[in-house]
């Protein structure tokens, strides 16, 4: 049986696709927009872990990303077990300055192909009467933040729709997880680099393989709908939901996130 993984190329998802094929023995079809990368990744797995990895290189933020996809597995004769929806962008600036290309690149890759994806790989897996969808959500989907309004609004979407998704697809033997990570180590956050190593040294980043080791044991070894990574997030959620907007804005400004 296979597990595809989306964003498989490097990050996060890079180590999905390792503890899947390492912890789990599942083959692998791995997907990214970055080709050189993903056959690293591919070779890599397959030469350490025995398992048999193909390789799809396509931008999973068009149209019709999620129907190439599923074509390709259909083509290639993989019975997909694990759907691991990880790809992701992440861009830090104000709505008026981003380019309505890129807008419309975040919501087709959070909002569209994901959803369809859950909707065609949903489908085979509940005639098989089994299977397991991760959806990487994010701690950010319980705030409002400026400068990433697409990113935060689109991972409440991802939140509730895998919510919603594991009541429908629970009793035909399909467990959905909400994956929602905060700091994670994987350079993409612009923190300094002495404040980098506090919020490592104190937890508050969580190191990317462990966020994966505990993700995949809620999937596969639970029957719950969110995991909320790491205890300081568990704990900083209902604060930052009930701070008042005047001293969210107070703070915003010293920090100069707006003007």
């Amino acid at each position: 049986m296979y597990a595809i993984v989306t964003g498989a190329s490097s990050g996060i998802g890079m180590h999905y696709a390792e503890q899947l094929a390492a912890d789990y023995h599942y083959d692998l079809l791995l997907v990214s927009n970055q080709p050189a990368e993903l056959c690293e990744v591919a070779e890599t797995l397959h030469a350490r872990y025995g398992v048999q990895t193909l390789t799809l290189a396509m931008d999973l933020a068009k149209r019709d990303a999620a129907e190439e996809l599923f074509n390709f597995a259909a083509e290639n004769k993989i019975e997909t077990e694990v759907l691991v929806n990880n790809a992701g962008i992440l861009v830090f600036d104000v709505l008026t300055h981003t380019a309505p290309e890129k807008v419309e690149t975040i919501l087709h890759l959070h909002v569209l192909t994901l959803t369809k994806l859950c909707r065609l790989f949903g489908e085979e897996m509940s005639r098989r009467r089994k299977g397991f969808i991760l959806n990487m959500s994010s701690m950010t989907a319980w705030t409002a933040l400026p400068t990433i309004p697409l990113y935060n609004a689109t991972k409440n979407y991802v939140l509730q729709f895998s919510r919603s998704l594991w009541y429908e697809y629970e009793p035909q033997g399909i467990h959905v997880l909400a994956v929602a990570p905060g700091s994670t180590n994987t350079g993409l956050l612009p923190f300094p680099p002495k404040l980098a190593r506090v919020l490592l040294r104190t937890g508050i980043t969580m190191q990317p393989a462990t966020l994966v080791h505990r993700a995949l044991h809620r999937l596969f070894c639970t029957k719950r709908k969110v995991y909320l990574a790491g205890g300081w997030n568990v704990l900083a959620v209902p604060v930052l939901k009930h701070l008042p907007d005047r001293l969210v804005l107070y703070l915003l400004r010293r920090l100069k996130f707006v003007q």
